[in-house]
């Protein structure tokens, strides 16, 4: 293989693909880029068996083949190369050389042929999402996701739920619920479940122009998203996902609607004090004309007040406060509505104009 190719260029498809090789392996050939030029087409792809990133370079190829490199070296050299044209070559026995005007290293490479193939996903089951609109709707739903060691695996992922018109992205961590809707075309119905890597290294990619589109095809295994240059494919997780629609459709007693900005700086003072206690809650005590929140711990005591459009009954309730926080920052609207129905039932954060956006908290019992 032998291609010319710009440096800034190539930096870019290094750190797309780089997201998708493996850090941790007994496979060496699972820390590598694979570099393929063929018919006229320069090439990078990374894949840790869950994850593939795929993604052309510009470049002029002079000599087809291919070559896997360690991606951590070539991702050094090529950052530190001094000119913008870079020069690549690999010969017969996979030994690659790197040229950049004075600078010149060569390096050991792998075989092309024995790095593994990302997995094909045709399917008739195709959605075109706007890749901005679909960026956001993940940024504001996946903090909610299940950690790796929570012992259950596919909440570890978010679903992409397709039904009556309406595409639903949702995270539960199996003490809140983050769902974030939009309108979409056709009669599709489907389920699956995106591992939440996966996802996050997507928002990384997707571009952040309003008009820029990907297309979205799936199997019973895997997921493709193809963005332009840039392929992602990953595994889907397997399981039951929970019913969030029970939780997030039960009937509540209490609305409030209250200013979020404030709410949210009066949470984050009062939990300065409760971060001194190992899981101590801050306390919410719903009035007619505000909420009073306070947190009280060793470390002292803070009080606030928050004016509020009470319509219900006032009581008394006590959540985590990041996780409170959490669901604030994700919602665009000035005006939250917050439903409570008890002290010790859950309650839901939701914009004040409409339900496209809903946030389910579990509360903390007071002692």
């Amino acid at each position: 293989m032998n291609i010319i190719c710009n440096k800034n260029s190539l930096i870019k498809s290094v750190n797309t693909v780089i997201r998708a090789v493996s850090q941790k392996t007994t496979m060496p050939i699972l820390q590598c880029i694979l570099l393929k030029a063929e018919n006229g087409v320069f090439s990078l792809t990374g894949n840790d068996l869950e994850l593939g990133v795929y993604c052309t370079s510009a470049a002029t190829v002079r000599k087809e083949g291919s070559v896997a490199v360690n991606a951590k070296i070539f991702s050094e050299i090529i950052r530190r190369l001094p000119e913008d044209e870079v020069i690549i070559d690999s010969d017969d026995k996979d030994n690659i050389t790197i040229t950049s005007g004075k600078s010149k290293f060569n390096i050991p490479g792998q075989r092309g042929a024995d790095f593994p193939l990302l997995p094909e996903v045709q399917s008739e089951n195709q959605m075109v999402l706007p890749q901005n609109e679909f960026r956001q709707m993940v940024q504001k739903t996946i903090f909610s996701i299940a950690q790796e060691d929570s012992g259950r695996p596919v909440l570890t992922g978010e679903l992409i739920d397709v039904r009556d018109g309406y595409l639903y992205i949702v995270a539960v961590d199996g003490f809140r619920i983050s769902m974030q809707r939009t309108d979409i075309s056709g009669d599709k119905r489907f389920k699956m479940t995106v591992p939440g890597k996966a996802l996050n290294e997507l928002v990384k990619i997707l571009s952040s122009e309003e008009d820029a589109l990907m297309n979205v095809t799936f199997t019973g295994r895997h997921i493709l998203f193809k963005m332009d240059d840039t392929l992602l494919v990953s595994r889907l997780l397997e399981g039951e996902f929970l019913n969030y629609e029970r939780n997030l459709s039960i009937s509540f007693s209490t609305r409030a609607l209250v200013d979020k900005k404030n709410l949210l700086d009066s949470i984050d003072r009062a939990a300065l004090i409760s971060k001194e206690g190992k899981n101590s809650p801050v306390r919410f005590d719903i009035r007619t004309d505000k909420i009073v929140i306070t947190s009280n711990t060793e470390a002292g005591s803070a009080y606030e007040e928050v004016p509020i459009r009470l319509d219900g009954e006032g009581m008394v309730t006590a959540f985590n406060p990041k996780y409170y926080m959490d669901a604030l920052r994700a919602i665009d609207d000035d005006t939250v509505c917050i439903l409570y129905s008890s002290s010790l039932s859950p309650c839901i954060i939701q914009s004040a104009s409409g339900e496209d956006y809903k946030y389910f908290i579990l509360p903390i019992r007071l002692n």
